[in-house]
């Protein structure tokens, strides 16, 4: 198959728009962005062996390309609009597009974005995407405005992904290899590791609400430690509030538990931090039935597993505070520090295989 060829079949899935002035099928596109809002640009690359394992399923990693980006946005407060994708190939393989712009389709459909534009190429297999949103002017957040009092919050829940992973790569302690069949292990899990749900909705309602926000991509600890240090403050976990699915309290003991809800990374949730006058504007936010899902005081998450791409929100759950000083420390029941290897995902010393 010929590389226009590939770019047909990827325009097959481009729609038209009022707000795309000129879409696929030139040197750039032209877009419209609306009076009084302001553009928010993010890009992120996937590569096989780094973000995701060989032989992942087409259609999961469609999604997840544009996933990892709509949630950056979504931790700016911003409303997804426009994408560009870069696909590189080892050879030119219909099949594989034809699946993974499922995925992909999938979630732009349901988060409003329009594929606007990129580039295909020969090459180990690598997807880059460029997402692009809009979000009143002067209304953005960003990681800068923690403030000592501020509690920090968390959407949904920690350490599913990095379970998966941790199951699905060849050397992982949990591999159906050593003892554990694939249908043993929940799929919750790793649906939360091939399908992150960006907490779209979630970040606009937090726009005049949240100090500073962040969204979890590599690690609990080594994103809050960016705000932390974009705000020069401290912040402060408990260990014990940090929220758990059923199906991660019912697959590892506590200790490792929360060294994947501490460390693991890529879940795409939104922690965030706010003030406490406006933890009741907060709470207002959420429709009825999922304003039991904000606790005060630390506790699991009630509600929403699963929710936030454009109208629902997920469960969100208080997980520490901002002090004076710096750094991020975990505390468990006593108030004594829980000591950790690694604060997250690193490039250029980590692997996923």
């Amino acid at each position: 198959m010929a590389e226009f060829d590939l770019i047909a079949r990827l325009t097959a899935r481009a729609g038209a728009r009022g707000d795309v002035a000129l879409g696929i099928g030139d040197d750039a596109a032209l877009l419209e962005v609306p009076a009084g809002e302001q553009l928010v640009a993010c890009c992120d690359a996937l590569n096989e062996g780094v973000h995701f394992l060989p032989g992942t399923d087409p259609a999961d990693i469609g999604w997840k390309a544009l996933a990892v980006n709509l949630s950056d946005l979504a931790a700016m407060g911003a409303r997804p609009a426009w994408a560009l994708l870069s696909l590189t190939l080892p050879r030119a393989d219909a099949d594989f597009v034809d699946a993974f712009m499922r995925g992909f389709s999938a979630l732009a459909d349901a988060a409003g974005t329009a594929l606007v534009g990129g580039d295909t190429t020969s090459g180990p297999l690598s997807i880059c995407v460029t997402a692009l949103g809009c979000v009143p002017r002067g209304q953005a957040l960003t990681r800068a405005g923690a403030r000592p009092g501020d509690a920090v919050f968390v959407s949904g829940t920690l350490g599913d992904a990095s379970a998966a992973l941790e199951h699905l790569r060849p050397m992982g302690p949990r591999h159906p290899g050593e003892g554990r069949s694939d249908d043993d292990f929940p799929m919750f899990l790793r649906d939360r590791l091939h399908r992150p749900t960006p907490r779209i909705a979630l970040g606009q309602a937090l726009r005049g609400v949240a100090n500073a926000v962040i969204d979890v991509s590599d690690g609990l600890l080594a994103d809050l430690g960016h705000i932390a240090r974009a705000s020069g403050v401290g912040i402060e976990l408990d260990a014990e509030a940090l929220p758990a699915s059923a199906a991660l309290r019912t697959l590892l003991d506590p200790a490792e538990r929360l060294r994947c809800q501490a460390t693991g990374g890529d879940d795409y949730e939104l922690v965030f931090t706010v003030p406490s006058e406006r933890w009741e504007t907060l709470r207002a936010i959420f429709p009825p039935e999922f304003r039991g899902a904000l606790p005060i005081t630390p506790s699991p998450p009630l509600a929403g597993e699963g929710a936030g791409v454009r109208g629902a929100f997920p469960a969100v759950t208080r997980i520490g505070r901002v002090v004076a000083g710096e750094g991020v420390r975990v505390l468990d029941a006593d108030g004594v520090p829980v000591d950790f290897d690694r604060a997250g995902w690193e490039h250029f010393m980590d692997k996923v295989p």
